[in-house]
């Protein structure tokens, strides 16, 4: 018998069909053919009318259905992306599914005292660390937006606290292209120059258009930046169903759809080819109390019918994982998280951010990222498949042992127990007595443990000193800059 490969689940979670997949693509192209959205970036709209876009009033532009079939040509299937060091770390397409934290939450959970507090910078530097010792946790972002610096620094001094505490690949936020570019220059010297970090990316640049229908000039300028070098691109929309788009499925996909298309045609416009993902943050506004959600049934539906359409349209994906709408680290934190964590890798979504969301997405809890990568790392042991072969019948095995036997002391059973038993490093699977004696300690007290263990005994790899200096004097001379403007 020949060996089958174990390529995992071939079923995958599907909310639409073709049709319906058509039908929101034509819908979008109407809206971006014969509505238009506003471009205010005088640039990016003589780029467009260059090519045949029409340009009415001061910044409302259409776009020719023609011009987005050329953009889809040209657009990169697959992405790769690389860590600190330079060797591949994530393959973005397909169905492959990574995962990362979330930027710029405005509070933290401390892990030594519990409280929740404004978030400093140096929570960024430890989320990292905590993230660079966390394996199944693939990509970083600041998690924190860091209140003891100066605003315009923020993303700076954010960008140097992560790369100096994690060879993983980031995800970054940018206030304009100033402090992109200096981030551009440092990741630069991590390789050997510009073509080099061109060819082997090692931050993707987080870039949202305004819902519904608006591209401002700081957006852009950075869309036009990254295309210009190489840097993946997200550009996903954030229209919030019932209050900047419709409220039904259909009507928000549709629009963030439009909405991201949009962009891509400039990018690819841009640079032909320049690599870009695309994805919308689906928001939903609970009528009852006026907050918008991240873990609303809706939104999941919702968020399947994103990802599908991304994969229809054969464009890299940005989704969600590993977030709460509750306010602390409880039950309904659990199930929130390992709920939207789960669907994104059944649906096979590729950049899964926002991992350790609490509060509606205002507060960082550390101790739920680690709680997520042990989802992560049990779901990923479910989704290899099953491999089918003449070892893994075991049909010699079960006519050896024969009727009324056991196979617990088989060689098969020694050889393969170690590789198929997922094991657990906080989920409990010790008797009532063993856990009484080691504390009764809940989940959440277990993950906080972890991640006050990672942070003392985990040394993430140091930059290169010749590296460091470069970096500090890049980001102290923008700081000076800022501080004389502001004086």
């Amino acid at each position: 018998m020949n060996d089958l490969p174990a390529s995992g689940l071939s079923g995958r979670m599907t909310v639409l069909s073709e049709e319906k997949c058509q039908a929101i693509y034509d819908a979008a192209l109407g809206i971006i053919a014969d509505v238009g959205m506003t471009v205010p970036h005088a640039g990016a709209r003589a780029l467009l009318a260059g090519v045949g876009a029409t340009v009415e009033g001061e910044d409302l532009v259409r776009i020719p259905r023609e011009l987005v079939a050329q953009a889809r040509a040209t657009v990169p299937s697959t992405i790769p992306v690389y860590d600190r060091g330079g060797a591949l770390a994530m393959q973005l397409g397909g169905y492959n599914s990574y995962f990362g934290t979330g930027s710029d939450l405005m509070y933290t959970y401390d892990l030594e005292t519990g409280a929740r507090r404004p978030s400093l910078l140096a929570d960024v530097g430890r989320m990292a660390h905590l993230c660079d010792g966390l394996p199944n946790i693939d990509f970083v972002m600041s998690s924190a937006y860091p209140h003891d610096v100066p605003a315009g620094a923020a993303y700076l001094e954010s960008f140097r606290a992560m790369v100096s505490n994690t060879t993983k690949p980031l995800v970054m936020t940018a206030a304009g292209v100033e402090d992109l570019e200096v981030m551009w220059k440092i990741a630069g010297e991590l390789r050997s120059g510009a073509e080099e970090l061109r060819a082997k990316p090692y931050f993707i640049q987080y870039g949202e258009p305004v819902s519904p229908l608006m591209h401002p000039v700081e957006v852009l300028d950075k869309l036009l930046f990254c295309a210009d070098r190489g840097i993946p691109l997200v550009y996903a929309p954030a229209p919030i169903a019932g209050a900047t788009a419709p409220i039904t499925h259909a009507g928000q996909i549709m629009q963030g759809v439009a909405e991201s298309l949009f962009g891509l045609v400039i990018h690819q416009l841009r640079r032909p080819g320049a690599p870009f993902i695309t994805g919308s943050a689906s928001g939903k506004l609970d009528m009852s109390t006026l907050q918008t959600l991240y873990n609303a049934a809706e939104r999941y539906t919702t968020d399947l019918g994103i990802l599908e359409m991304a994969r229809w349209l054969d464009i890299p994906n940005w989704s969600f994982a590993g977030t709460s709408d509750s306010h602390c680290v409880d039950a309904q934190a659990a199930i929130d998280a390992t709920q939207v964590t789960l669907f994104s890798m059944q649906a096979g979504a590729n950049l899964n951010h926002d991992v350790g969301y609490l509060d509606f997405g205002l507060t960082c809890a550390p101790e739920l990222v680690v709680i997520v990568d042990e989802i992560i790392s049990m779901n990923r042991r479910v989704f290899e498949g099953i491999e089918v072969s003449d070892d893994t019948l075991a049909a010699g095995v079960v006519a050896a042992v024969g009727p009324g036997g056991d196979f617990l002391r088989t060689r098969h059973t020694r050889v393969h127990a170690r590789a198929l038993q997922w094991r657990p490093t906080m989920f409990n699977r010790v008797t009532q007595a063993n856990w009484e004696a080691e504390g009764s300690l809940d989940l959440r007290e277990k993950a906080r443990r972890k991640a006050i263990g990672i942070l003392a005994d985990h040394a993430p790899e140091p930059l290169p000193e010749a590296v460091r200096k470069t970096m500090d004097g890049l980001v102290e001379a923008f700081v000076a800059a800022g501080a004389r403007m502001v004086s």
